[in-house]
């Protein structure tokens, strides 16, 4: 008597695949677009700042790659023209009334005051609607109460909170950056929690106690170790500013996700500072002209650091309805420097 064996029956591998984010530009390359730019720009007096943006703006969202397929920006120059050309205008009468009409200008600065948190969200959702992976556009779009608590009340309450409450302020500016973007229709989301920017925070503030203190006691009790004390205070602080931009880099993008798919950031403190004081020199030795390269450096190196974990294909989002979104948004935030 034989006995049949049962069949097996094949099942798809489930484990999400890991797709590495790449960015392909190169310094030189990059460097004949910005100094054309610049040359352009000073040329215009500044009209052609708005091509220049486009074009930087391509040449990175072009060289980004995720999957083999890169991201593509979308904005035209006419469009940003047109609208730094009105918020240019409005900043000049702004700054008119204020040696004219003083109290013109308090109404108007309490107007801005009150308008920054609608231009801001403007600015996001031309940002994002400028921009598409895979032939699909992302999309921002936030109330204005959510813009103003913000960049308003969390930060204010962390003032008044002596700094315990900065690492929520940080919390709900990520929130609501991520959970108002989108994909297509796929809104994105955030995991992280108060206790993972406390951990940070907290950190942070720590070592700067056990290394300043000792500083502090050195310079009050053995005068004649004081000069070492400069060199102690400032690696401190590039090594507490590394830290930070490293922590934070890495949780945002832990605990990011959209839909199904989670995103992961392993940079470090050493590959970070390596970087950063290669740019730094080449920069200085060059009296600038490095710069075009240190940015594609910069950029390159994040993106070494960043990948995303896809539970699917990518190509199942569905593309979002089309949003008539303009430049005026970003432009006004620019000009007036909050966005």
């Amino acid at each position: 008597m034989n006995d049949a064996s049962p069949a097996v029956v094949a099942t798809p591998d489930t484990r999400p695949q890991r797709l590495n984010f790449e960015f392909r530009g190169q310094g030189m390359e990059y460097f004949k677009i910005w100094i054309v730019n610049i040359l352009l720009t000073i040329v215009t007096l500044g009209i052609y700042s708005a091509w220049a943006t486009v074009r930087n703006n391509r040449y990175f969202y072009s060289n980004l790659y995720l999957d083999n397929i890169n991201f593509r920006y979308l904005a035209e120059p006419m469009a940003i023209l047109k609208g730094r050309l009105i918020a240019m205008a409005a900043l000049i009468i702004f700054a008119l009334t204020a040696q004219a009409a003083p109290i013109l200008y308090a109404i108007f600065s309490i107007v801005l005051i009150f308008a920054i948190p609608y231009f801001l969200n403007q600015s996001l959702a031309f940002e994002r609607r400028m921009t598409a992976y895979n032939n699909i556009q992302f999309r921002f779009k936030a109330s204005y109460g959510e813009a103003f608590m913000a960049i308003y009340v969390w930060p204010l309450l962390g003032i008044l909170s002596v700094g315990i409450l900065y690492p929520l302020a940080f919390l709900k500016l990520n929130q609501y950056v991520v959970k108002n973007s989108a994909y297509g229709t796929s809104n994105f989301d955030f995991k992280a929690s108060y206790a993972d920017y406390g951990t940070i925070f907290l950190t942070v503030i720590g070592v700067g106690l056990v290394i300043g203190l000792p500083i502090g006691l050195i310079m009050k009790f053995a005068p004649s170790l004081v000069l070492f004390s400069p060199v102690i205070m400032i690696a401190t602080y590039i090594g507490i500013l590394l830290y930070f931009i490293v922590q934070i880099n890495n949780l945002f993008f832990n605990k990011l996700s959209l839909k199904e798919h989670t995103f992961n950031c392993h940079a470090t403190m050493g590959s970070l500072g390596k970087v950063v004081l290669i740019n730094a020199l080449l920069t200085l030795a060059t009296f600038g002209l490095y710069l075009p390269a240190a940015k594609v450096r910069i950029a390159k190196f994040w993106c070494s650091c960043i990948a995303m974990d896809a539970a699917e294909p990518l190509d199942n989002f569905v593309a979002a309805e089309k949003e008539n979104v303009t430049a005026l948004g970003e432009e006004l935030g620019q000009v007036f420097d909050f966005a």
